[in-house]
């Protein structure tokens, strides 16, 4: 909590940083607080209904409670499709920019069919931004997320193969196929693979970021294959499902379970060494900065094209007696 504070406490001074020398012109932070004399809206637009996004959730409202006690009401609004569909996705999308928000931002589940809907928001007038996962060549304003998903991918896989000693067989939950950070982690995790000519990835399935098809998934891998020595899970759902099959199957330390995020439910099974490792994100940060740059828009002021929020390795030994 220490942390979020401090961040918190250094975060509206950012605001002011990014607003092109505000102070160095001669006005203070009351002068910017009157530029707003109404509530303003914030959507964010996830790619589904997830624990994950109540973190992004969290960070977010904690900005807006910090603009409150500075005199600016922001309302926070999470939107999200109750399954992975870009369909789903893209009329959520476009419902938002119809009730015409201050900030919409997008966390992008199928770029190429994303950015079309995000260019008409900018057309419209919107403020869209992107979190979580980018849509690059889109016009959209901004993005406030982590975006080195390969390197993610390859570090963990480097991991694995240390842990399973560099040979053996190991199986993919590969998330949704539409998500370029799922895919490109996949693909991070297969370039590590390749630089170990021993090990052998037997299976590769699609788990749609789902808690229960993670665990069938795994639960069949390892009825198809009882040597199996290690599973990447390339989301936040995959090594939670994953471990549970794995310690129901009382394989928990001989089949070596590596992902992505940090769910509670995560971070207890590396405490219980179910799970070897995972790479989070910080996605309080991505929260808290996109309500954060949002205000500084409807102020007037610039704001990043991008800002790097970071991952973070968990293994066991960080994460004992927290």
């Amino acid at each position: 909590m220490k942390f979020k504070q401090v961040l918190a406490g250094a975060a509206l001074a950012a605001t002011v940083a990014v607003s092109g020398g505000a102070q160095a012109a001669g006005f203070d932070q009351a002068d910017l607080i009157k530029e707003i004399d109404r509530p303003l809206t914030v959507v964010f637009v996830p790619k589904v209904v997830h624990p994950w996004y109540e973190v992004v959730e969290a960070g977010a409202q904690f900005a807006a409670d910090e603009f409150k006690k500075a005199g600016i009401e922001v309302n926070v609004i999470m939107d999200a499709p109750p399954v992975a569909d870009i369909s789903e996705h893209i009329r959520k999308i476009e419902a938002n920019i119809s009730r015409r928000p201050d900030g919409l931002a997008v966390a992008c589940l199928d770029p190429a069919t994303d950015t079309q809907a995000i260019n008409d928001g900018i057309a419209a007038g919107v403020n869209v931004s992107t979190f979580d996962t980018d849509c690059p060549d889109s016009d959209r304003l901004m993005y406030v997320g982590h975006n080195k998903d390969e390197q993610d991918g390859y570090d963990l896989g480097t991991l694995m193969a240390e842990r399973i000693g560099g040979e053996g067989k190991v199986g993919i939950l590969s998330g949704s196929l539409s998500a370029p950070n799922h895919r490109n982690r996949v693909i991070g995790f297969k370039k590590a693979m390749d630089e170990y000519p021993d090990i052998e990835i037997v299976f590769e399935r699609p788990d749609n970021d789902d808690l229960q098809k993670a665990v069938e998934l795994t639960e069949n891998a390892l009825q198809a294959n009882p040597d199996l020595d290690g599973i990447f899970g390339c989301n936040a759902s995959a090594p939670i499902g994953a471990a549970r099959a794995v310690k129901t199957a009382g394989k928990a330390g001989e089949v070596h379970v590596v992902g992505t995020d940090d769910l509670p439910e995560a971070v207890d099974l590396v405490k219980e060494g179910v799970i070897d490792a995972l790479m989070a994100q910080r996605q309080w940060e991505i929260g808290y900065w996109t309500v954060k740059y949002f205000v500084a828009m409807a102020q007037g002021h610039t704001y990043p094209k991008e800002h790097a929020t970071g991952s973070q390795f968990l293994t066991k030994d960080m994460v004992e007696g927290q």
